[in-house]
């Protein structure tokens, strides 16, 4: 900022459209933008500290550490890497100051038996004992939470002491509680009283890198436990995206531009891609070539030849108009049951409450598979000649897997779902499945109304690499 000859709110504000603009791109939905500078985020931080301060979970000591000015960090002897930041590599310096520290030691045993005791607090389950381990082989220490403001001027000043500001990450943890307004206003005054019941706090599944686990896992839990306030259902630290195996920065020139990838490949394609590729929770290595693979062979060739043949072969044989409502649920039984077991892991809730949504696509998927090579065996074009009842059983079946396909895919690829729900000839994907749910996800529903199948679309045309 003060290299442009800006205030750091004049560069954040310059920054942050950055990333609206990209949520829009890949098909972001958001309740709220919450920052830092939100006049009720700061009320709220202000408000929280306050109460910590009241309730003698806040003392001032005098510091001595090593600080890592671009981080706004400090670290211990032992944390230093060849005497420089762990974290950026840039040197520190040892500083002696004042601070404000809250006693977060008083909840280690706390925490453990918590996490113990809840073994979907923090997952995956890599994560979860890796955040154990830390508890038990180290000493927790209480936590700096402000900086003097003769160092640093950008930040919430602290309600009890003027000549200090919030440290971020005192700061930037309550942005989660605060943008829920889960708060009432008279929370400033004396006392925690709530807006709703519960439907938005606690979160259901709180979401970081695994870079910041502990500050989360350790920091923002005790932090909650000293204030009495619900802890998130769970705590999810999903992996990095490298290339080639190393972490992208820009000194490396590695870095991957998400706003060039949507602009060549789709976002339906690259929300795809990213579900897909690597289990949530782990490292993934991106390549552009990989990418390319999955449009080609699950998006272009097994989903979107799917819905071209079904399409084409409903327009040929029945002018797109099937009667659905005339075939018998018993006489399609058999391909529903080929297609049973990928149809009850896509619903299973294990699955969502863990956040498996590689194994989600992976059965997905294979009711596509299911579908192709039910073609392949009843011969569609053969019926027409030979067995029109036996033909609409077919496209029933082909319909009802399109169906599923499009329900189930809605979360990752919103835009390829509606899609495909449009050329079935149903009405709104979202409308229907908010007022048929949850027997609409069942095989054997049927609408209320005539089908006429539109003609489809290439949905994700085959890319040509160069060989």
């Amino acid at each position: 900022a003060a290299e442009k000859s800006r205030s750091p709110k004049e560069h954040a504000d310059i920054m942050v459209e950055n990333f609206k603009e990209l949520w829009k791109k890949l098909d972001i939905s958001n309740d709220a933008f919450i920052r830092t500078t939100d006049t009720e985020h700061i009320r709220t931080v202000q408000g929280l500290m306050q109460m910590l301060r009241d309730r003698g979970e806040i003392e001032k000591r005098s510091y001595s550490g090593w600080y890592c000015t671009p981080d706004e960090r400090f670290w211990t002897e032992k944390e230093l890497v060849d005497g420089n930041c762990p974290d950026c590599g840039r040197p520190v310096e040892q500083i002696h100051e004042e601070n404000y520290f809250f006693l977060m030691s008083k909840y280690q045993e706390r925490l453990i038996k918590y996490i113990e005791e809840n073994p979907s607090y923090i997952l995956p389950d890599t994560r979860r004992n890796e955040v154990l381990g830390f508890l038990r082989n180290n000493v927790l220490g209480d936590l700096c939470i402000s900086r003097p403001k003769s160092r640093l001027s950008w930040g919430i000043p602290l309600p009890f002491d003027e000549n200090f500001v919030t440290y971020v990450w005192f700061d930037a943890l309550v942005n989660y509680f605060s943008a829920t307004k889960y708060l009432a206003p008279t929370t400033l005054n004396s006392q925690l009283l709530t807006l709703n019941s519960g439907d938005w706090w606690p979160a259901d599944h709180h979401l970081v890198g695994k870079d910041i686990l502990t500050t989360h896992a350790v920091y923002w839990s005790t932090m909650l436990m000293a204030l009495n306030l619900p802890l998130p259902k769970n705590i999810f630290a999903h992996g990095w995206w490298t290339v080639h195996g190393k972490k992208m920065s820009k000194s490396l020139g590695n870095m991957v531009d998400p706003n060039a990838l949507v602009e060549k490949y789709g976002v339906d394609a690259l929300r795809y891609f990213l579900f897909r590729e690597v289990p949530f929770g782990l490292d993934g290595d991106f390549s552009e070539q990989a990418l390319i693979n999955r449009i080609n062979t699950d998006l272009a060739n097994d989903l979107g030849n799917l819905v071209s043949r079904f399409s084409a072969m409903a327009e040929k044989y029945f002018g797109g108009a099937i009667d659905i409502g005339l075939i018998d649920a018993g006489a399609a039984r058999e391909f529903e049951e080929q297609c049973a077991y990928a149809h009850m892991n896509v619903r299973r809730k294990e699955y969502w409450s863990h956040l498996h949504f590689s194994l989600m696509l992976e059965n997905i998927w294979n009711i596509i598979g299911e579908a192709n090579n039910y073609i392949a065996r009843k011969e569609p074009w053969k019926l027409a000649k030979e067995n029109t009842d036996q033909l609409k059983i077919v496209m029933f079946n082909i319909w009802n897997a399109l169906r599923i396909t499009a329900l189930s895919l809605y979360p990752f690829m919103p835009d390829t779902a509606g899609k495909i729900w449009i050329q079935l000839v149903l009405k709104s994907l979202v409308d229907e499945a908010r007022q048929y749910s949850p027997e609409i996800f069942e095989w054997d529903w049927k609408p209320s109304y005539e089908i006429k199948v539109s003609k489809a679309e290439h949905l994700f045309p085959r890319i040509e690499t160069k060989k």
